[in-house]
Formats: C-alpha cells, structure tokens, sequence
C-alpha cells in the first residue's frame, strides 16, 4: 500500500507535488484479473505552520527564519533565468502533480530516487536555477519515459545497496532486472525511431540514453560487478541520436531579437559528457568542430549553467583533448610544443582579472551561483592547463611550473563548498588530472583528504569514489619513482587499464 508523506522543505527546490501511482495486478492461473492502482501524493514544499500549530520554541523560529532569509538572499543577490534552458519536457508548475507509474514492488526504490539520488545528481544547475532538475528535467521524463524510469529505479537500487549495509546482496536481482528492461525498452524505443522517425521518439531515446550515462556515474562503489554497457558504446549511439535532431543546428543557429537562444538541455549535457569523456578515451570528442565554432562565435552551449565550468574554458578542455589525441598517434614533438604554447594562450585569455575569486556562500549561509560558477571555472581552467601541461615531452612531476599549478589548484579549492551539501561530487575530473601529477609533499594531498573525510562515506560512492580509488593507485607507483633517471610516471589512464575499469569519471 501507499503511504503519504511530505519531503522537507530545502531552500534549493522550488515547490511542486508529486503523485505515486502504483499498479498491482491480480493472477489467477496465470490470468490476468484485474489491476489495483493507487495514488500518493507528497510535496517538496511545506508552507509555513501558524503560530496556533506549533510550540513557542526559539529554535524552530530561529531555523525557519533563517531558511526564509536564505532563500530571499539568494535570489535578490543573483536573479536566476528559469528559462535558460530548452527543456524537452518543459517544466513544472508549483502546482502540477507528477504521475508517475511503478509496479507497487518498486515504489521503494522510487521514493528512495525522489529523496536520496536526484539531488545527487545536477547539483549545480540546481544552485543555479532553483530546482529545474527536479521540476523541468527529471520529474517529466519520468511521467513519460518508461527506460528513463528503468534507469533511475536502477541508479536508486544501487545507491540503496552502497549506502544500507543491511540490504547486502538483495537488491541484485532488482538491479540486474532494471538494466535488464532498460536495455529492452532501448531497443524497442530504437525500433519506434526507425518507423516513425519523428522528434518525440527521437528525444525519448535521447534523455533515456544520456541517463544511463551520467547516473550511473553518481552511485555505487569502486568494487560494484553486476554487468553494464560501456559508456561510451551508449555515447555512440547519443551522437547518432543528436545529430537526427539537428541539435547541432540549434546550438549554431544565429540569435535575432524576436528569436532568443535557448541551448537544448540535451545538447548541453551531450557535450559535456562528449568534451570530457573524450579524455577518458583518449580521443577527439565528436562534436569537437562545433565547440570550435561556438567558441569563434563566442556563443554558450549552457556548460556553466549546467555544471559549473565555464563554455570558453570547456570548448579549450576539447582542444586539448584534440590534440592529445594527435599525439598519441606520434606527433613531432616540435609541433606538439608549439600547440601546447599557443593553447596556453588561448587558456590565458579566457581569465578576466575583474572577477575574482571568493566565498561562494552569502553571509547566511545560502549559495551565490554566479560566485559558484567563477570559482568552479577557475578549478576547471587550471585543470585544463594541467592536462595540457602534463603533455610535454619528458615533462616531470617534481618540475616547479607544473608542482605551481598543483599548488594554485590546492588554494582554488578552498573556495568551493565541501561536505555533503557541497560540489566536490562535481569536479571529479578536475581533482583526477591535478591530483595524478601530485606529489607527496603537494598541498593537493592534504586538501584532498580534508575534503574526503568531510564526505564521510560518500567519498566512496559513485565517480569520485572510483577517482580516489585511482588516484591512489598512480599514487602508490609514481611516488617510488626518482626525479631524473627517465622512469615514466603512470598516467591515470593507465591506470585505469590495469583495473579494468572503462567508466566515466566526470
């Protein structure tokens, strides 16, 4: 049976109501009989108690005074575009009530997606657009979209199993059933794409797709072995998908005044999946010549808005996965010296010395996304210069330009808030590429696991689990080696490959 209750009001999440419809059916001999439907309904948002409700405790006043203010201070600091988005599902009204339909077995595992994972999983577009995860992007697909639904019932019976020590093993076959029927309801969705070959069917299979890429990254330990499909053989299939929607088209397509540019929120999230999954690989990403446009264009494909980094910085992060794929395929080292200088350059011009870097929390506590996002910006970009450094021919990790930029990463990170509620779980690709030119002595080390214990356990789950795993494997090899004898340090690629592991580590 359904039960009813209410989540606690979070000052992040703009309000709405969701219905739970569960299904149970009846056999008899096999025969279908008839089918039980029941609706729970709860909301993220609970208005204020009257006085003649509750008790006279200064404590609750204090509390609730100071969500209230925090809410107000965030959004008279900073005003927030709701609409930056082209949605694929538009997004909820506060008083829209979601139905989304589950067999009564699985309700568990959706109310523990609703409460426990989907704030895991776009924090910072949530800071920045007041709960549009939720609301605009998550709640809908979930009405409509039955292997999106798969994939978060999947994500959610992974997260319960890494975080329930009492559960054990039970949820397997949960786990195992879910990818199961979200590969089905892939291949079925595919077939529709095929004979209809119209723009719903098309957008189903993509967000489907693309949470199947980027969730699962957000839950399960390092040491999780039930069967998935490599990321990046869904990734081919996300590429086919976009460019059937001329999503592209959409992102290069000029802005006039009576037409304003709204980046797909699909296509968004597709780059960048494709910008860093391209360094996981080792290859150019595939839509590399349109970041390179957009960049020319100086246009936005919502990278910033959506996870923090800025689109100039991520369209370069995508040049020098370029031209690091160049270079495994032997480029002269004159040349790949010259394109490490000039792409240096093109680093250098996106800083602007009238921002600065600081607090990116409000006197009260609350966070000022526009802050968020220079600050995040400012990790990526000395990530990006990292990576690109760390490309020089015979280049040593005790060298004092590249030991710098360790150093400034290190100080960079005291600006972005940690802990729980904080954005570590969003800058696991910058952390892994400082991190695996780190060197014992390195300020680097120290923050991180400062920054690991405020996670608790949640340091072990998900990709940054799987990048402190890693991280601590180069560095078990690379701090035995002696500066100047010509020993290779092990690059986290490599590394990668002695595990087995073919994951995602965004």
């Amino acid at each position: 049976m359904s039960r009813v209750r209410s989540h606690p009001t979070h000052p992040m999440y703009s309000p709405y109501e969701i219905d739970v419809k569960t299904e149970r059916q009846i056999f008899i001999n096999d025969i279908p009989t008839r089918k039980d439907s029941v609706l729970s309904t709860f909301s993220t948002y609970q208005p204020p108690t009257s006085s003649s409700d509750v008790s006279d405790s200064s404590a609750d006043t204090w509390i609730e005074h100071d969500l209230f203010e925090s809410s107000k201070e965030l959004f008279s600091e900073e005003p927030i575009d709701s609409d930056f988005f082209d949605l694929p599902n538009g997004e909820l009204t506060p008083t829209h009530e979601s139905v989304i339909e589950v067999d009564e077995a699985d309700q568990p595992l959706l109310d523990h997606f609703l409460d426990k994972v989907m704030k895991l999983i776009f924090p910072v577009l949530d800071a920045n657009h007041h709960g549009s995860a939720g609301s605009g992007i998550i709640l809908p697909a979930l009405e409509t979209n039955r292997c999106y639904l798969h994939c978060c019932l999947d994500v959610a019976a992974v997260h319960k199993k890494s975080t329930d020590r009492t559960v054990g093993d039970r949820l397997d076959a949960d786990i195992v059933r879910h990818r199961y029927s979200i590969i089905t309801e892939l291949c079925a969705a595919f077939e529709r794409t095929n004979e209809q070959r119209d723009e719903r069917s098309y957008t189903e299979v993509l967000e489907a797709t693309l949470a199947v890429i980027f969730f699962q990254g957000r839950v399960g330990r390092p040491d999780e072995a039930l069967p998935e499909v490599a990321w990046h053989q869904h990734m081919q299939a996300v590429v086919n998908v976009v460019g059937n929607l001329d999503l592209p088209k959409q992102l290069l397509a000029p802005v006039t005044h009576h037409i304003p540019s709204h980046p797909p929120f699909n296509m968004t999230l597709t780059a960048w999946i494709d910008i860093l999954g391209a360094t996981m690989l080792g290859h150019s990403p595939a839509f590399a010549d349109m970041y390179r446009e957009l960049n020319l264009a100086g246009r936005s494909a919502g990278l910033a808005e959506l996870m923090g980094c800025d689109d100039r910085v991520m369209y370069l992060i995508s040049e020098v996965a370029c031209l690091e794929a160049r270079n495994l395929e032997r480029m002269p080292e004159v040349m790949l010296c010259k394109y490490i200088e000039v792409l240096g350059q093109q680093i250098s011009l996106t800083e602007d010395n009238t921002v600065m870097i600081q607090s990116a929390m409000s006197a009260s506590g609350a966070i000022r996304p526009k802050q968020l996002a220079i600050n995040m910006t400012a990790v990526y970009r000395l990530a990006a210069r990292i990576y690109l450094v760390a490309m020089v021919p015979g280049i040593d990790l005790d060298q004092a330009s590249l030991a710098n930029l360790v150093a400034a990463f290190a100080d960079h990170m005291d600006f972005i808030p940690g802990g729980l509620e904080g954005f570590d779980r969003s800058l696991v690709w910058p952390l892994l590429v400082a991190g695996s030119v780190s060197r014992p002595n390195s300020l680097f080390r120290s923050m991180f696991a400062q920054r690991c214990a405020r996670l608790g356990d949640a340091a072990e789950l998900g990709s940054f689990g799987r990048m402190r795993h890693l991280l601590r494997d180069v560095w078990a090899h690379n701090d035995g080696l002696i500066s100047g004898l010509g020993a290779q340090p092990l690059h986290w690629r490599d590394a990668m490959l002695q595990k087995g592991w073919d994951c995602l580590l965004i």
